[in-house]
């Protein structure tokens, strides 16, 4: 594996390490979500929540499309398979 992969594989796994922020990244596999729908559903409050969302979003974990006034998150596909991928050749072959 290249130190440029490994470098992207740590900031990912390093994001999956907080339990709201894989609370959240549950959720959204699940269907998209507004933050209110999220803050509910974790009990958690706004500011909290939105916090780890930017961070998800920086890590590209998470995506977020505006509708009207609010943002509908929803996980990035493309990066949590390469996040699996990337676990996959870390592991053994027996």
């Amino acid at each position: 594996m290249a130190r440029s992969e490994l470098r992207e594989l740590a900031t990912g796994f390093s994001l999956l390490g907080e339990p709201t922020r894989l609370g959240i990244l549950k959720i959204l596999a699940g269907s998209p979500k507004n933050v209110t729908a999220l803050c509910d559903t974790l009990d958690q409050r706004q500011p909290t929540v939105s916090h780890h969302l930017g961070l998800l979003r920086m890590g590209r974990l998470v995506i977020g499309t505006r509708k009207g006034k609010s943002v509908i998150y929803a996980t990035d596909v493309a990066a949590m398979k390469v996040l699996a991928a990337g676990l996959a050749k870390l592991t053994p072959k027996k």
